[in-house]
């Protein structure tokens, strides 16, 4: 079943299906938002403000957000917290 995670502004994200929660200001992570930008795999989920966090997914796309990674992850975790408990 899928987890989807609020990412902001009323975009959702499936939490399975993500690899890693990183913040944008690295060099290495501004070149992976470049090659995706130009590839073609970037989703840019902002709504034009600035991007807080960048999620990479699992089939290769990145998902750029204005929410910080801490947020993310916590929401990400909260919503398996209450799969369990209801399980």
């Amino acid at each position: 079943m899928k987890k989807l995670i609020n990412i902001g502004f009323g975009n959702v994200a499936n939490a399975e299906k993500i690899v890693s929660i990183v913040s944008p200001e690295a060099a290495p992570v501004k070149r992976l938002m470049q090659t995706a930008k130009d590839a073609g795999t970037a989703i840019d989920a902002t709504c034009g403000r600035k991007t807080r966090a960048v999620i990479v997914m699992d089939s290769g796309n990145i998902i750029l957000s204005a929410l910080l990674p801490d947020t993310i992850a916590a929401r990400a975790e909260g919503e398996d917290k209450d799969n369990l408990k209801q399980s």
